[in-house]
């Protein structure tokens, strides 16, 4: 058994949206044997271009039911039953929304017809409901209302149902299969297609617009990931989903420093932490006339030098308190708390007490400059070598006087001929330097640090 459900709601989206109106049919696969279709009240205003879509305004459902008033029977209607919709998860998830609101678990299986459409009516120019019904002579009587929408989709799951000579229906319930966790705008050939290497990838929408740059180790599967992971701004986006297209870099370390510049080139809609574009505040360091050395930040345009970069004056503080607890210094020589002759860290014993004498310069500023080093990838020229996108070249990055200036691939005959980090520059892609990219090179050179010390320990014992 079968129920085929179509709801409006207050928006486009599933985060607050709330539902306003619920159509349910209950088919067998050959006939409809039931069905509800109500108003509801969503406690929140309806917006005026839903209104203009759909009809439904504040007045209209002002008397209805709330949700909760109808979840027993919304409940009832679809247990023991396949949930099916016309890109099922919209429906389902609001759904499943308004009851873990009531604090009930809601789980169906599942069936899209957008999907099923695809597999079993190829070549169409366009699955939206509309398209398809009339493509298929399917009325809709009232195009945008929960009834005439579901009442439509039960007609086309039917005709989908006769068409079925592969089984395909078996297919998408059967929960070894992708198919039904695929966005329902992504055919299925794409999602095969993709490769199994490093490498980054685009998610794109039916305009082609590119709303998601990801880096992967292994990019189908981490594309895959996407789809089964019920955060709503993964559901949202997967909604969206049209198109992946994607780049081999050979290496993480190649496949994060592209995506990082990807991101701020592109400013995808569903990427967050790093579209920020330019740095505002630099971090620098200077001796006082005790022959202390301290650590400060200003805006960046003031500093000619700064030792990294940051975004905003709350991530350099943030840093800067993550480097006095690592490394023992004084919030006081940190420029974190100031008009106070002794650090309230020295009261609780989390500073040494270079900030009352009782501890000299010299111990300490031995730990800022290790703090210094930490931070960043230093004032050096570097060529960090990684595997190539083929076997016959390496890959890159390319850092001269502590910038990074990009990454790049040469064959590997010629990378033999190549002596100094200056002769990369006529190999590599440039690529601007900023905060996230320092950050992530930095982490890479520790882990190799790490590595080596690793590696030497064990040539010891």
């Amino acid at each position: 058994m079968f129920s085929v459900v179509d709801i409006e709601t207050t928006g486009n989206g599933y985060k607050g949206q709330k539902i306003t109106e619920i159509s349910i049919f209950t088919f067998d696969g050959k006939h409809i044997v039931g069905e509800f279709t109500s108003l509801v009240n969503p406690e929140q205003n309806i917006p005026a271009f839903i209104t203009n879509l759909t009809g439904i305004d504040n007045t209209m459902v002002r008397n209805a039911p709330k949700f909760y008033e109808i979840a027993k029977k919304v409940a009832e209607l679809t247990q023991d039953t396949i949930f099916v919709a016309h890109n099922v998860n919209f429906d389902y998830n609001i759904i499943q929304a308004e009851f873990k609101s009531l604090g009930f678990d809601f789980k169906r299986k599942k069936l899209c017809t957008v999907r099923l459409s695809r597999k079993i009516i190829p070549g169409l120019n366009s699955y939206s409901l509309g398209a398809i019904c009339s493509s298929e002579k399917i009325p809709i009587n009232g195009r945008h209302r929960a009834k005439g929408d579901a009442e439509a989709t039960t007609e086309l799951f039917r005709k989908l149902i006769e068409r079925d000579d592969e089984f395909i229906i078996n297919s998408f319930l059967n929960p070894r299969s992708r198919q039904a966790t695929l966005p329902p705008l992504l055919e299925k050939r794409i999602v095969d297609n993709l490769p199994e290497t490093f490498g980054v990838y685009y998610f794109k929408n039916a305009a082609k617009e590119i709303i998601y740059v990801g880096k992967a180790n292994n990019i189908k599967q981490r594309v895959i990931s996407h789809f089964y992971d019920k955060k709503k701004k993964e559901q949202n986006m997967c909604l969206e989903i049209a198109h992946i297209s994607f780049t081999i870099t050979g290496s993480e370390l190649l496949a994060l420093l592209l995506e990082s510049s990807e991101i701020k080139k592109v400013f995808p809609k569903y990427n967050r932490a790093q579209r920020r574009s330019s740095e505002a505040v630099g971090l620098f360091s200077y001796e006082d006339q005790k022959g202390i050395l301290h650590l400060a930040y200003n805006r960046l345009k003031l500093i000619p030098t700064p030792i990294t970069k940051y975004y905003t004056v709350s991530e350099c503080r943030n840093h800067l308190e993550y480097l006095c607890k690592e490394f023992e210094l004084c919030p006081k020589y940190c420029h974190l708390q100031t008009n106070v002759t002794t650090c309230f860290h020295y009261q609780i014993k989390e500073c040494k007490g270079i900030c009352c004498d009782e501890e000299n310069a010299e111990n300490y500023n031995i730990r800022v400059i290790d703090a210094i080093k930490s931070v960043g990838i230093g004032a050096k020229n570097l060529v960090i070598k990684e595997t190539g996108r083929s076997e016959n070249e390496i890959g890159f990055a390319l850092i001269l006087e502590g910038i990074y200036r990009g990454f790049g691939y040469v064959d590997l005959q010629q990378s033999e001929q190549l002596t100094t980090p200056d002769e990369y520059q006529f190999f590599v892609n440039p690529q601007k330097d900023n905060r996230d990219i320092q950050r992530i090179l930095a982490s890479h050179l520790r882990k190799l640090e790490k590595l080596k010390n690793d590696e030497n320990e064990k040539i010891r014992i």
